[in-house]
């Protein structure tokens, strides 16, 4: 005769763990990206890549379900963005202030190498974990540039530059043997500025003094005797130590016989946040979304650049089109259950034409009655600050990077190094001017007055908008842009941005301006349906025109495109690619 209990014992397996109580579990060692891909393909790629918004989104649900009760993160050394980490410093701040625990571990926080961010994102929790064989590399801040003037010099090549204004050091690595005074003053305060919050962050989060903090950052690095020793870490252990010990906190039963494994007896259940996330939003999107509307997340990330947005087929080197931020921004206003836009904006710039184009398309939104609130990632600046000026609010991390608000033009001159190899140009004008873009050699006097025009025209423009947008003069616009670039901190006590905080920051403000109540979803905007791809666009006013992509052949190869003074991005370019450790 079967045994009954054991044919329903799948099914109690089941109701556990639809009851049991979970641990929310998040892994930070592949990193997090801020951006997601609106074709098929590139959502396909990136599937398995955890979004910011969807992590920061499952933290905050998770902090209002009963049946969450911690929260583990592991993190390691790989740098994440200085503002990814404080979107979720925020979000687990919002966690423990719920009553719930959030417990950080880590391999080592950089195994013999730098690991200050990762570790001001750990010092965010209640409790670290260190493995016994790990270190902390809090050693302090650090933005290096390196300068290529002699290398080139020796190649043959020269470098032609017209910038507004003396703080706009986009090429300078290329022009310059080393830090220029204002290069040197606008780095350092950003160094200055991010060590600040780095130190405040540690200080709060740890219990210990800035006095203290900034001590322990001129000592360091530290084993992991030391760093425990040294307060910097709660305990020494490793992984299945560190979990069975969470887990065991929160069981509330184990099986007869002391048998127990995840989700059986009421003993928590592991799950990751995207996951989670991702189980909830399905559940409750489609009732939400009927009784009250939405809020529409819009993705700007990469160089700013006329026509479509563009991936690389080989990773990196992404970019958004006017063509298609502006369609999704149309199609926002036209959709009667947006009822708020949030603006995502993680970008260096590009081109000045692309910037206003996006920037009209977000004013417009604004205007219609939809309310438009633009929130910044790690970077937002130059044309990545311009896109911003036509939303109703701009929100910035303390430590987004962000301002630069200048121009620059610049082409290398390779006469010298072709001459050396033995290629020679030569061409026919049909003007005086039509061959001043060339590489085979320098502009002219009449072409450098044609190229200080545009720039002054285009700088003139961008400050008279900001002016406009921000309710300041054309002085005071100047004084704060000249190519200089801040942290979001300097930015807002500048009048730059309007709320320091992140996307939950500009989430509350969106459903505030639209009059939605708390539960009003956020989803990301455009979504076409799959069938949307399989027919030509009716119009540029076509939904299905804010969800496609195209292919870009420079893909990783972008940025280099870019500082040999290819046109792939444009003059409204932020100075140069940093990664702050």
């Amino acid at each position: 005769m079967p045994d009954v209990a054991k044919l329903l014992d799948p099914v109690a397996q089941i109701r556990q763990r639809r009851t049991a109580p979970l641990v929310l579990e998040l892994d930070l060692t592949d990193g997090i990206t801020d951006e997601v891909p609106a074709d098929p393909i590139g959502r396909i790629l990136a599937k398995r890549r955890q979004r910011l918004t969807d992590v920061v989104e499952g933290i905050r649900r998770g902090a209002l379900d009963p049946r969450v009760k911690a929260l583990i993160a592991k993190v390691d050394g790989k740098p994440l963005g200085f503002a990814q980490v404080q979107e979720l410093r925020t979000a687990v701040r919002a966690f423990r202030n719920a009553g719930k625990t959030a417990v950080a571990w880590s391999e080592s926080f950089g195994e013999l190498g730098p690991g200050t961010v990762p570790y001001y994102l750990a010092a965010g929790f209640d409790e670290i974990a260190l493995l016994p064989t790990g270190t902390v590399g809090l050693t302090g801040l650090s933005i290096r540039t390196t300068f290529v003037r002699d290398a080139i010099d020796k190649l043959g090549v020269e470098y032609e530059v017209g910038a507004r204004h003396e703080y706009k050091n986009a090429v300078n690595m290329f022009t310059e043997r080393g830090y220029t005074e204002p290069h040197r003053e606008a780095t350092g305060r950003i160094v200055a500025s991010l060590s600040d919050q780095v130190v405040e962050g540690i200080a709060a989060g740890r219990g210990m003094t800035q006095e203290r903090v900034r001590e322990l950052i001129g000592r360091g690095p530290f084993p992991a005797s030391e760093a425990l020793e040294s307060g910097l870490v709660d305990r020494l252990a490793y992984r299945d130590e560190i979990i069975d010990d969470l887990l065991g906190r929160f069981a509330s039963g184990e099986r007869e016989g002391g048998q127990g494994g995840p989700g059986d007896g009421g003993r928590p259940m592991l799950q990751f946040v995207p996951r989670y996330q991702h189980r909830q939003v399905m559940a409750a999107r489609v009732p939400a979304v009927r009784r009250e509307g939405f809020i529409a997340l819009i993705n700007a990330a990469g160089a700013v650049q006329t026509g479509r947005s563009r991936r690389s087929p080989m990773g990196g080197g992404s970019g958004m089109g006017s063509d298609t931020i502006a369609a999704a921004f149309r199609a926002a206003r036209r959709d009667p259950h947006v009822k708020a836009v949030v603006f995502r904006v993680d970008s260096r710039g590009g081109s000045p034409v692309a910037s206003d184009i996006i920037r009209r398309e977000c004013k417009l939104t604004s205007e219609s009655g939809t309310p438009v609130i633009a929130t910044m990632g790690d970077v937002a600046g130059s044309g990545g600050y311009y896109i911003t000026l036509g939303a109703d609010a701009i929100v910035a991390h303390p430590g987004t990077i962000t301002g630069s608000i200048g121009v620059f033009v610049g082409k290398p001159v390779l006469k010298g190094l072709m001459g050396r190899i033995g290629v020679s140009t030569d061409s026919i004008d049909g003007g005086e001017h039509s061959g001043m873009f060339a590489t085979d050699r320098g502009f002219t006097e009449s072409e450098w007055e044609r190229v200080n025009t545009l720039l002054d025209t285009i700088y003139d423009d961008f400050t008279g908008k900001v002016a406009e947008a921000r309710g300041m003069s054309r002085e005071q616009v100047h004084e704060v842009a000249r190519g200089r670039v801040w942290t979001g901190r300097d930015a807002y006590e500048r009048g730059l941005v309007d709320e320091l905080g992140g996307l939950d920051t500009a989430v509350r403000m969106a459903r505030a301006k639209a009059g939605l109540g708390v539960s009003a979803p956020l989803r990301l905007f455009p979504q076409p349906n799959p069938l949307d791809r399989l027919v030509p666009a009716e119009s540029s006013e076509d939904k299905s025109e804010s969800g496609e992509a195209r292919l870009s052949m420079w893909g990783p190869l972008a940025h280099i495109a870019e500082r040999l003074g290819l046109p792939a991005e444009g003059p409204l370019v932020m100075p140069e690619m940093w990664e702050i450790r």
